[in-house]
């Protein structure tokens, strides 16, 4: 099916942490006829698969024949700035009981204050019918059962602004009395798990305001998360309905961006490279063809794009406005936070030509530090030219943020002839 904007706020509201990001797409790959493999499997030749570790996913589409294609790459990220569960959460604090969080990347901790907010990630757990005897158990809780309270203004040092200490300052309440219970305890219970089998947790909070389209005429996306489901969304779609080409079309999505990508299933890791290598390996080919078909291929590194915000335009770059509903976004720095250069700009640029898309360009101020994404690390890790794109977006890193609803098709078209030009 075509990405659309309410297909976005289904992805989104089913997917409250990497975990889930990655079940979501999963089931979607299966729905369209893709094999899950593991990494201890031997890989088969032809057809259509995916992999899975922990929160980041591979899929590719080999075809009917092994042949010599290079590859096209969509890559993205699963992970998103937020409030996590701290190892030992439980606490008494002046007769609350109260569930120590911490923030996780660059969280607008402001963001975060006076919601209702749920629970969701990864349990392991002990399974005496596995190898290793430990099994991995998604868990999802959507009742209100935490909430990071604001301070009254009536008790603020400073009634114009109050800043925000990350350790004493972002846990959330949960009951009110004195008594210490088990957190951890009660999310297993909740999943229908053993709380005395519970080895380890990963555990995040997620905001339960449904996503929504919003604004005159239902322009726009309200939604958490958009950094960066709404680049897995509209990559996978177009990863979907990509036809067969002179390239086999990759799908690469990863955990941890946000913190730096550098863990064993994170950007910055061989998972992607292992991938492609053992795509070769499958087909018959060799070290020798492995690295030719490297040189013909590329990467999008699909993540959102800053918009520009109404009420601060001054922060943005003169002469590069972005629009909300203007189209897919190429993103350039000459000091590769973004790995855009001129061989790689013009093939998106041709890609939306093809899709029949508007292109915006952006630069960062350059008084003002620059995010990045994961597609420096990946451009240096497989040595693939790589280019930088995005949709348009406000609130970035809110635990709420504000895109245009028709950028939501426009990305994913443009994401689809970049991995099938022609």
């Amino acid at each position: 099916m075509a990405a659309t904007a309410r297909g976005l706020c289904e992805f989104i509201d089913a997917s409250p942490s990497p975990f889930h990001v990655c079940a979501t797409v999963a089931s979607r790959l299966r729905a369209a006829g893709y094999t899950e493999l593991t990494e201890t499997d031997g890989w088969p030749s032809t057809g259509k698969f995916f992999t899975v570790r922990a929160g980041s996913l591979v899929a590719w589409d080999s075809g009917s024949d092994t042949g010599r294609r290079p590859f096209r790459v969509v890559g993205g990220h699963t992970d998103s700035p937020n409030l996590r569960v701290k190892q030992h959460p439980d606490r008494a604090v002046a007769g609350w009981q109260v569930v120590a969080l911490e923030p996780y990347g660059g969280v607008w901790l402001n963001s975060w204050l006076d919601r209702d907010l749920g629970v969701s990630g990864r349990l392991s757990v002990r399974d005496d019918q596995t190898l290793n005897g430990i099994a991995h158990r998604l868990v999802r809780i959507d009742a209100a059962i935490l909430r990071v309270p604001q301070l009254a203004i009536h008790l603020a040092e400073d009634r114009k602004s109050l800043t925000l200490d990350p350790q004493r300052h972002v846990n959330a309440v949960w009951g009110a009395d004195d008594r210490t219970r088990s957190f951890i305890g009660y999310v297993a219970d909740q999943a229908g798990i053993d709380p005395d089998d519970v080895l380890g947790a990963d555990l995040m909070t997620h905001d339960l305001t449904p996503s929504t389209l919003s604004g005159l005429g239902d322009q726009f996306v309200s939604a958490p998360r958009l950094d960066n489901q709404a680049s897995c969304y509209a990559g996978l779609e177009a990863f979907l309905d990509a036809p067969a080409g002179e390239y086999l079309p990759v799908l690469a999505l990863f955990d941890h961006e946000e913190v730096g990508s550098t863990s064993d299933h994170g950007a910055d890791s061989e998972l992607l490279l292992t991938t492609l290598e053992r795509i070769v390996l499958a087909g018959g080919g060799g070290r020798e063809d492995f690295l030719r078909r490297l040189a013909g291929s590329m990467v999008a590194s699909a993540d959102m794009a800053h918009a520009t915000h109404p009420n601060y335009p001054e922060r943005h770059e003169p002469g590069h406005l972005i629009a909300i509903n203007g189209g897919p976004v190429l993103k350039v720095h000459p000091n590769l936070r973004y790995a855009t250069d001129g061989r790689t700009a013009a093939a998106f640029a041709l890609a939306c030509q093809q899709a029949a898309v508007p292109l915006q360009r952006y630069e960062h101020r350059a008084d003002l530090p620059c995010g990045s994404t994961i597609g420096p690390m990946t451009s240096a890790r497989t040595g693939i030219p790589t280019v930088d794109v995005g949709a348009p977006q406000l609130a970035m890193h809110s635990a709420r943020e504000f895109m245009g609803a028709g950028d939501v098709a426009a990305y994913s078209a443009a994401l689809r002839a970049f991995l099938s030009p022609g």
